[in-house]
């Protein structure tokens, strides 16, 4: 028996970003809790990070084998390699070989944005995104699906990589401009989608209103966003589980003392279940680490 093998456009055809993001959002809502799922793996090798994300529920089983290695872009290849293999759940016998790079590409962002539909403001048209890769665009399209967004602001290391962003997002009929890191005053969501180890911007500068999104840390020493956001924020994590293992924006203020465990006012199953409050003289934060359990959901739409 040949195994379907699911490439990126085959997964896209199969699972729209608006298919991805509801499916997210139906699989809490249906009970599905976060905190349950299997820990990931991290080894480190010669070439970077070698990942493994299983997770598994009564109907399927899945594990995605995700390489982290920083000398590929220099070589013109994906910072991030991977490959998922979805099992059937009774019997462990394969079900579909998923391109795993272009599984994380949907589902982070389509994580963000169910989190973006419960956090942020219903006007929110003005977004500021860190970061200028694959993942930066790809949440341009999925917070795009939730709130009417009518511009974009792109803070970029490289300004070659701005100009391409911008041009990306003109191009989608947004307006879009390449700013300063100062620019999130003016924002009502923020998504630093990057690979920083440092805060991206001084939280002091964050409107009450805003929401921020942190997708790009997934390690206890790296965060994107500083203490002061942590601190003034209403906080959302995908799990707390995982976040205490591998969020680096909260783990490390917490080190410090400067915050305790209780500044996590929720899950994202919590929050899509209405069970967190939030407050218009906070900024709302979620940090995101990137769990299994959301490449099976995905990955299950795309076979069902």
């Amino acid at each position: 028996m040949t195994l379907p093998q699911i490439d990126g456009d085959e997964l896209l055809r199969h699972v729209p970003m608006h298919r991805a993001i509801e499916a997210i959002e139906q699989a809490l809502l249906a009970g599905l809790d976060p905190e349950a799922d299997l820990p990931r793996t991290v080894l480190d090798i010669d070439a970077g990070q070698l990942l493994l994300m299983p997770s598994t529920t009564s109907s399927y089983t899945g594990v995605k084998i995700a390489g982290v290695v920083p000398g590929n872009p220099a070589r013109g290849l994906p910072r991030i390699v991977a490959s998922y293999l979805l099992l059937g759940g009774a019997t462990l016998s394969p079900v579909a070989l998923v391109d795993g790079a272009a599984l994380t590409l949907l589902r982070t962002p389509a994580v963000s944005a169910v989190a973006v539909k419960h956090l942020a403001i219903p006007e929110a048209k003005r977004l500021v995104v860190f970061g200028a890769g694959p993942q930066a665009w790809a949440h341009v399209e999925a917070i795009r699906a939730v709130r009417p967004l009518a511009s974009v602001g792109v803070v970029a290391r490289r300004p070659e990589q701005a100009v391409t962003m911008v041009e990306r997002c003109r191009a989608a009929d947004l307006d879009a401009e390449a700013v300063s890191p100062d620019a999130v005053s003016q924002a009502d969501i923020v998504a630093c989608c990057t690979t920083s180890r440092t805060p991206l911007f001084p939280s002091s500068l964050v409107a009450p209103h805003t929401t921020v999104v942190a997708i790009g840390a997934h390690e206890a020493t790296a965060r994107e966003v500083d203490t002061g956001m942590v601190s003034r924020a209403t906080v959302v994590v995908e799990a707390r589980t995982a976040a205490m293992r591998e969020a680096g924006d909260l783990l490390i203020p917490l080190g410090d003392g400067q915050i305790g465990a209780d500044v996590v006012a929720g899950n994202l199953a919590e929050l899509v279940n209405g069970s967190v409050e939030t407050e218009p003289s906070r900024p709302r934060l979620f940090k995101s680490v990137g769990m299994p359990w959301q490449d099976l959901v995905v990955a299950v739409a795309a076979v069902g």
